[in-house]
């Protein structure tokens, strides 16, 4: 079977996989091809697509900076886009520099190999075709593989059921269902007010109760949209500038040296602005336990306010980890919604689920009837959509294999035995503790200007070592434990929502500023860590 040759093959058409062949191809100039599983673009919101999903980023921050033009041009609705308006813009992205000519879709890679002798990249994709690059990169999002648990009898139940990161295009009706929802992460509060809206009954089964902050999500005012327009310069240097890559800034002040008044004060004012910005209303919340402890204690006691049923409210509360230490949800009406007659909870980690059968779930105390259940059960996180890649290196290296013990990377960036090869927010950057445009922005950028080099310098060839991914792995745990979040051991950040995955926190939590400096100072030292030939 004859191989299609490109000089660089990048997996994926989400917000990293458009940017990096705009790069590649208009800018470099180089042959590329982006081969994307789904049948359109978008990424990780080709595939999101359930009740309520929308962006926790504001819109203004969740967009493109490359490019004033494109950032002036777009025009968002609301204050947190919504699922169908972030395709919306990619797809204005994409007719815009004519992407799409050098997209595949319905296209999945099913493997990739390393061939030592002719210094290029194999892919093999479901349909049987055969590719060949000298670069290949991975674009393929960090929340991408969907995570259903592995519940006795499921394959018995006779009703439908879906996981939240791989909903049906059609729109799934729940009118006059009794809904199941496994999961109250990120995903399962936003889809659970919205399927109980019109759903005969909803039951929620929660293991791990979360925090969540009021969104106050809204459509944006004519003055806002003009402010944004005229703000580019500004908004793009604070996203740049801050840890988050957000478009607001943390607060310098420490928790305690402010008083309780005004402190309880600080508290009421963010949480009525809502979102991601509760977390910025004072420096220390993610690093001193004592200052976390002050958030957390305001947040249940506003939970427990919404929240009319007290046993709900009790279960919804029962807290066993730090604010913002796992993946921190915003919400709209979440707590609001267990106030509903035709809404009820269960605690799993009192009464856990036993089975499934051809009508419900079976717990250890109860027996729940129903039509329909809403798998809102996260994601083999980071390293699970690479593995299933099937890549394979030098020596025959199988990426699980190399993995076996959790993820070694430099930078986040490429992985030893894997020549030419690039990971966009891959394990061990920035990645899911940030705003995910402003990383991959970075990553982008540092990659094109790496494949520059090379062919300024004639270089075939780029790899690290095993050293400096082990050097590399030192420093994000070291940035880690200056932080509360590597203590809570259930979080997906450990990869503690997979059987048998390695307890490895696996993002770079040093901050995006920190992160880009390193990165920078090791470009302009020649790429240190890198071995080109």
């Amino acid at each position: 079977m004859s191989k299609i040759s490109y000089d660089a093959i990048i997996i994926g058409a989400g917000f990293s996989g458009l940017y990096q062949l705009y790069k590649l191809r208009d800018k470099l100039k180089l042959n590329c091809r982006v081969l994307e599983k789904g049948s359109g673009i978008g990424g990780t919101w080709y595939w999101n697509r359930y009740p309520g999903a929308r962006c926790d980023t504001e819109s203004h921050a969740y967009t493109y900076f490359f490019s004033e033009e494109i950032f002036k041009e777009w025009e968002w609705s609301e204050r947190y886009p919504g699922h169908a308006e972030i395709r919306k813009y990619l797809n204005y992205v994409s007719n815009k520099y004519s992407l799409k000519d050098d997209i595949q879709l319905d296209t999945e890679v099913i493997s990739a190999t390393f061939d030592e002798e002719n210094n290029s990249w194999i892919l093999k994709t479901k349909n049987d075709e055969l590719f060949k690059c000298k670069f290949l990169i991975t674009a393929v999002g960090c929340i991408s593989t969907t995570n259903i648990p592995n519940i006795k009898g499921l394959n018995k139940f006779n009703g439908d059921y879906y996981h939240t990161g791989n909903w049906p295009k059609n729109n799934v009706d729940f009118s006059g269902k009794r809904v199941g929802q496994i999961g109250t992460g990120s995903t399962g509060i936003q889809a659970a007010p919205v399927i109980a809206e019109t759903a005969k009954h909803l039951t929620v089964f929660q293991r791990t109760p979360n925090f969540s902050v009021p969104a106050r999500n809204k459509p944006l005012s004519k003055e806002f949209k003009e402010y944004v327009k005229n703000n580019y310069d500004e908004l793009k240097s604070i996203v740049k500038e801050t840890p988050n890559g957000h478009a607001f800034r943390i607060s310098e002040k420490l928790t305690f040296d402010v008083p309780q008044k005004e402190r309880e004060k600080k508290y009421e004012e963010y949480w009525e602005k809502g979102g991601l910005q509760f977390r910025g209303v004072f420096k220390d919340i993610i690093t001193d336990k004592k200052a976390n402890d002050s958030a957390s204690i305001f947040l249940k006691k506003k939970i427990s306010q919404v929240v009319k049923n007290k046993e709900f409210a009790k279960i919804l509360t029962n807290f066993d980890h730090p604010y913002g230490c796992k993946r921190p949800p915003i919400d709209t009406n979440y707590f609001e919604t267990y106030n509903k007659d035709n809404v009820h909870l269960v605690d799993i980690k009192n009464d856990p689920i036993i089975e499934i059968d051809k009508k419900g779930i079976k717990t250890k105390n109860n027996y729940f009837k129903l039509d329909t259940i809403v798998f809102a059960t996260g994601y083999d996180a980071m390293t699970g959509t690479l593995i299933n890649l099937n890549i394979t290196g030098e020596n025959n290296l199988n990426l699980k294999d190399y993995w076996n013990e959790g993820p070694k990377t430099y930078l986040g960036l490429q992985i030893p035995g894997f020549p030419n090869m690039f990971t966009i927010t891959g394990p061990g950057s920035p990645s899911v503790l940030t705003n995910m445009p402003t990383a991959i922005e970075q990553h982008v950028e540092w990659v094109t200007d790496c494949i520059s080099y090379m062919i300024e310098n004639n270089f075939n060839k780029v790899s690290t070592s095993e050293k400096n991914s082990l050097e590399w792995g030192k420093q994000v745990k070291e940035a880690a434990d200056k932080t509360l979040l590597p203590t809570v051991k259930h979080s997906w950040y450990l990869g503690a929502n997979i059987p048998n995955k390695p307890r490895v926190f696996m993002p770079y939590a040093g901050g995006l500023p920190t992160y880009t400096k390193i990165c920078e100072n090791i470009k302009n030292n020649n790429y240190e860590g890198f071995a080109f030939s």
